[in-house]
């Protein structure tokens, strides 16, 4: 997909007069000769964006942002490119004409919004956005929603995102006029819009939060076919938080077999590990070779709320069965 041509081509659609897409610092083109051309105005469209909620997010999590759009463009100056006889009503009519025109220069036509991920902890799931468009001082009625992705193994603290507006704005105007009738309209009132298209980048932040979290760090045990025997655990909280009151819980299946599956371990600081100790039961018929085991830990947050952490594989190697002769 060429990223940038469809959206220039949802940009022309927006924009039902004639776009012309030059350098910003050129000059008018000759087909844009119209009329005449009494201002050159300074200033244009100029887009915020904030997101809403508080932008806080779990690991693991997969959630939806809604980003508010406020277009506070400023007309910054202006100035006069030919005299106008202010005893001649045409000239005067037409110049307060293209100035009414000129102040449509702030806004925000056919906005496209992108939101791209430079973090490969955070991936955003959701393509360009339309925006609609947006005079001076308006902001989106509906937020602008991504869904993004945020990794299992995501650190803590703020993650930036890269939010890339790109949009259609009135570069000048030109006018031109034959007569006035007797109620003092302007006839065959010609009016010239230029248009070019801008682009803004801005920084949206998103913050994984502090945490528990956990992984193995050992394991040990004799897992013997046709035998009982207890399988040592060693967890370690590599979060951010300390917990009180964690058991873990193991769930198995065949070839393994038990009446002890959960094993509390109490309260864990950042760094600290804990033992964890089960009594299982490996079948006669199982095969020599790794098995996975899958454990969660319940614990109490720092909060006070209970919490269940992802799933925790314990790597279990069964041996043949001794033989009896």
């Amino acid at each position: 997909m060429n990223y940038k041509k469809d959206v220039q081509m949802i940009l022309f659609a927006a924009i039902s007069l004639l776009i012309l897409t030059v350098p910003a610092q050129a000059v008018f083109p000759e087909y844009f000769d119209v009329g005449d051309n009494y201002y050159t105005v300074y200033g244009g469209p100029n887009i915020s964006a904030s997101l809403l909620g508080d932008g806080e997010f779990y690991r693991g999590d997969t959630v939806t942002v809604n980003i508010n759009l406020m277009n506070r463009g400023l007309i910054t100056g202006f100035k006069s490119e030919n005299s106008v006889d202010t005893d001649d009503d045409l000239e005067v009519k037409l110049q307060k004409t293209e100035m009414n025109y000129e102040a449509q220069k702030t806004t925000a036509i056919g906005i496209i919004a992108t939101l791209v991920s430079l973090d490969p902890a955070v991936k955003v799931k959701t393509g360009y956005q339309e925006a609609g468009s947006l005079i001076s001082g308006q902001q989106t009625e509906d937020p602008v929603q991504f869904t993004i992705e945020i990794a299992k193994n995501a650190p803590a603290g703020v993650h930036p995102l890269l939010l890339n507006l790109l949009y259609g704005y009135q570069e000048n105007v030109q006018i031109s006029g034959e007569d006035e009738t007797e109620k003092g309209d302007v006839t065959d009132l010609e009016v010239g819009l230029w248009y070019e298209i801008k682009s803004q980048n801005l920084t949206i932040a998103v913050m994984v939060k502090d945490e528990a979290d956990f992984e193995v760090i050992e394991i040990s045990g004799n897992m013997v076919a046709d035998e009982e025997n207890l399988l040592y655990v060693t967890y370690k909280n590599v979060g951010e938080l300390p917990v009180t009151d964690a058991t873990v819980r193991i769930s198995v299946s065949d070839p393994f077999s038990t009446t002890d599956d959960q094993a509390f371990i109490g309260s864990l600081a950042p760094g600290e590990s804990a033992l964890a100790k089960f009594n299982l039961k490996v079948d006669d018929t199982a095969t020599t070779k790794m098995y996975g085991i899958n454990s969660e830990i319940k614990y109490e947050d720092v909060d006070g709320h209970d919490r269940i952490s992802d799933n925790i594989k314990i790597q279990v190697e069964t041996l043949p069965a001794v033989s009896s002769v």
